[in-house]
């Protein structure tokens, strides 16, 4: 075996494989997309580039996870010629204040997307100094995920920009393709399949084999009655004159595609939409049902059915669930599944004996089983514990109703566990499935067939790297299994056809446009529209500091309005903000809510108690309702549009809460930019921010001035006008009676007594 010879790479450490320079190799030329499958090595080629370009800049790497991120550190520790104090990890755990003294003297940071992405939009550094920004698992560069607006700043404002994309599977959809190789200003793709020349000597043979199992009885008399109650809701969404598949036909494609009917009637203000959408949603639940119980079996069924039964019974349930609740059919399954006291689905009990089978012939195995839901999991756990079979559970970290996640300390100790033979079989759903260094296993059990040909790929990667592996995948016969198995084949196909085709020098481009990288001509935008390079251009040359600004609550980091502001060239500071969402100086505090969730808090929580706490917390309180109209509100929870018309009446008349209405995340931004703006007086208007303080009247002016006094906020302000009247009363009150006043203490008392009395006198 030879090694690799480099300069910062240890000597003897990394075997040296062509391909993997080659890429490496062609990476240093481009911002590179490299699709390697799953153990081939695509982090050696990350440490093969990143041991040149650490000679001239800093190296930032971003991980989806936290084990992940200290799964990457360990690796690079070890195989970069680095000062140990060089080398850092970012995750939420690590206070702001110590991540900017620590940016400052690394020279390599690897960290979750969601921490840099806040602190580039808190400007607590920048990435002008990065020469290499490496986004491992990449393939989640789209929509709303954090590695997009990172990407798309570093290409704008750093001075050298070097960008390695690395994933096992960036999916057959051209367009999703398109879309991250967008979002990374792609030049070039490096990409292998197993069959290829360079690789075929570092794979070993994985055998695959579909077992065929029948669904018992109880369990197709369950699906024939869900079947039954979906024929029912279609035929009513074809009275309504939709256009509507047969029942054979629903997929989810299916139901996106009636769904964009539905939202093309309510734009049309159609008031068959609003039933159409609940219809849907049952359509949604009624079709889960089903997968349940052909593919996962009568332990996660049955607590599905319950599940649904306490939302439809419930008070505070959606009208879907409740109109599923109240047919007679499906009172009829509930009553059926109580008597499931075991699983009986096949499925269960094929697994335990594929995996008795393969410890008698090979006691030292290594067995993942991967199940889509977290009620699988348990129950295999169970089951294989029932049988003498050490297995141990891993799936993510939230917790939902009983079943209690795992930290991200948990995740790594089980793997920790597997890997040292404590348990021979790890259980899994999706979270085993990406990046983590779970060691190279003798068996894969995919409990059903998925159709994400992502999902399916990364599976696979988890045998055959060492040694010869076996992956068995479990179908029901006649179902949506069945479906599953030929769909992830078929995208499998096409991924693979299409990576062969962006390495013969084909970049897929998106229909949308692309933001140019630095360096790069910029286009020439619609006239009054910045490229990002453009604002973050502008920022970086603007001298002075007197740019808008804005404190966003910490949680408002998961929207897109905080990346928005951030490119508008706003000025933010991020914080844990005890009421509200978004505060403009001393007099503006806005809650964002989207009608979803403004609906949501005013049936399941304390609406008014919020909007109380918002008043009470500032001077110009104003709460904005994002992504539609008022009509909108109506028929989300089944509320009579009268309850929506006296909520927001009450909330501008009782509460003095301004109200506006956006249409999405960029609008909500630019909103917030305009109070910013005008906070700031930077609109151009000859009110300056002087003269708006000093234009208040009445109640306003009364309660500016009140604030500021010493440690006097908005709500105690308040408060002392309540309880004395007007502002002489409070000046006229003594001490013991401003203590009397809930939340004014003596030291509040004293400053109020004393401020009055200061003397001033011109220098």
């Amino acid at each position: 075996m030879s090694y690799i010879t480099r300069k910062n790479i240890p000597e003897n450490t990394l075997e040296e494989r062509a391909y993997q320079t080659n890429i490496a190799k062609h990476a240093l030329s481009g911002n590179t997309l490299v699709v390697l499958p799953t153990g081939m090595g695509k982090t050696a080629v990350a440490l093969l580039v990143a041991a040149e370009r650490i000679l001239t800049g800093k190296i930032l790497m971003l991980a989806p996870t936290k084990p992940l991120v200290e799964q990457h550190l360990r690796y690079f520790s070890k195989n970069l010629l680095i000062d140990a104090e060089e080398i850092i990890m970012f995750t939420g755990t690590t206070p702001p204040a110590k991540r900017v003294d620590l940016w400052k003297k690394a020279r390599f940071c690897i960290s979750t997307p969601e921490v840099i992405k806040n602190d580039l939009i808190a400007e607590r550094y920048d990435l002008t100094d990065v020469s290499l920004l490496i986004v491992d698992e990449c393939h989640r560069t789209v929509g709303n995920y954090a590695y997009v607006f990172i990407a798309e700043r570093y290409n704008a404002e750093a001075s050298d920009p070097l960008l390695l994309g690395m994933t096992a599977s960036p999916g057959s959809d051209p367009e999703q393709v398109a879309e991250i190789c967008q979002h990374l200003s792609i030049s070039v793709v490096e990409s292998r399949v197993e069959s290829d020349p360079d690789v075929r000597p570092y794979v070993h043979e994985r055998e695959i084999e579909y077992r065929t199992v029948d669904l018992p009885e109880d369990l197709w008399l369950a699906v024939s009655v869900l079947n039954s109650m979906i024929d029912d809701r279609l035929t009513s969404l074809a009275a309504l004159s939709y256009r509507v598949p047969k029942r054979e036909a629903l997929s989810m494609k299916a139901l996106n595609a009636l769904m964009a009917q539905i939202q093309t009637r309510m734009q049309a203000r159609d008031p068959s939409a609003y039933s159409a959408v609940s219809i849907h949603a049952e359509l949604m639940k009624l079709r889960h049902g089903i997968t349940l119980a052909e593919s996962q079996g009568t332990t996660a069924f049955k607590a599905y059915l319950l599940r649904l039964e306490a939302e439809g019974a419930g008070g505070a349930g959606s009208k879907a669930a409740k109109r599923i609740y109240e047919d007679e059919r499906f009172r009829r399954l509930l009553a059926l599944c109580q008597n499931w006291d075991k699983e009986l689905h096949p499925k269960a009990a094929e697994v335990v004996r594929v995996i008795r089978e393969q410890l008698i012939t090979e006691p030292e195995s290594r067995i993942i089983v991967f199940a889509t839901y977290r009620d699988g999991v348990s129950m295999l756990v169970d089951h294989l514990a029932q049988d003498g079979i050490p297995a141990i559970r891993f799936v993510g970290q939230a917790s939902r109703d009983t079943e209690k996640g795992l930290s991200q300390k948990e995740q790594i100790e089980a793997i920790r566990q597997f890997s040292e033979g404590e348990f021979p079989v790890l259980v899994a759903t999706s979270v085993g499935e990406e990046g983590l260094d779970i060691p190279s296993t003798d068996l894969v059990i995919f409990y059903e067939a998925v159709p994400s040909e992502i999902r399916s790929i990364q599976r696979k990667g988890r045998t055959g790297r060492n040694a010869t592996g076996k992956i068995i995948v479990l179908v029901t016969r006649g179902t949506t299994d069945e479906t599953y198995r030929w769909v992830s084949s078929t995208r499998e196909k096409q991924m693979q056809k299409g990576v062969k085709a962006m390495r013969s020098g084909g970049v897929p481009v998106s229909s949308a446009p692309r933001i140019p990288a630095a360096g790069e001509p910029a286009y020439a935008p619609p006239e009054g529209q910045l490229t990002l390079a453009d604002v973050v251009i502008r920022a970086v040359s603007e001298e002075n500091d007197d740019r808008p600004a804005v404190m966003i609550d910490n949680r408002e980091t998961h929207s897109r309005v905080a990346e928005y502001l951030s490119n508008l060239g706003v000025k933010i500071t991020l914080a844990q903000m005890p009421v509200g969402d978004y505060a403009i100086g001393d007099r503006i505090l806005i809650e964002r809510k989207t009608v979803q969730d403004f609906v949501d808090t005013l049936v399941d929580r304390d609406l008014f108690g919020q909007m109380r706490d918002l008043a009470d917390s500032s001077i110009r309180p104003v709460l904005i309702i994002e992504g539609g109209s008022l009509a909108d509100l109506y028929e989300l929870r089944n509320l009579h549009p009268n309850a929506i018309r006296n909520t927001l009446a009450s909330i501008s008349a009782d509460f003095d809460v301004s109200i506006l209405f956006t249409k999405d995340a960029n609008e909500t931004a630019e909103m917030i930019h305009a109070f910013a703006r005008r906070e700031a007086g930077s609109t151009g208007s000859p009110r300056s921010l002087h003269k708006a303080k000093t234009g208040r009247t009445g109640k306003a002016a009364v309660e500016y001035i009140l604030t500021a006094f010493p440690d006097v906020g908005p709500k105690a302000a308040r408060d002392l006008l309540r309880e004395f009247g007007s502002l002489r009363g409070v000046m006229n009150a003594s001490k013991e009676q401003l203590i009397a006043v809930k939340g004014i203490g003596e030291k509040t008392a004293a400053g109020i007594l004393q401020t009055p009395d200061i003397e001033w006198r011109e220098k």
